[in-house]
C-alpha cells in the first residue's frame, strides 16, 4: 500500500513509474475497508470470506472496477 498526499501527487507517481490507476481508494475508503474487513476476525466461527462475500464488501465501498473483481466475468 503506498499513500499520497493528493490525487496530483498520486498521478505524478504513477506517471514516472508506468503504473496504471488501478486499484485506487481514499484513505477514508481504506479505512473503511479495514473495519468491514477484520470486524469479526476474533469471533469463534470466524472463517475466511467467499470470493462473493469479499466481492460485495468491495462493492459496498463502491469498489467496483476491474481491479477489485476476484472471480472470472462470466
Amino acid at each position: 500500500m503506498l499513500l499520497f498526499r493528493d490525487e496530483e501527487h498520486a498521478a505524478n507517481w504513477r506517471r514516472t513509474k508506468g503504473v496504471a490507476q488501478d486499484g485506487t481508494m481514499s484513505l477514508e475508503t481504506g479505512w473503511r475497508l479495514a473495519q468491514l474487513w477484520y470486524a469479526d476476525k476474533r469471533e469463534p466461527g470466524w472463517r475466511r470470506r467467499t470470493l462473493e462475500e469479499a466481492e460485495a464488501v468491495f462493492a459496498e465501498l463502491g469498489l467496483i472496477d476491474d481491479f477489485w473483481r476476484l472471480r472470472p466475468a462470466t
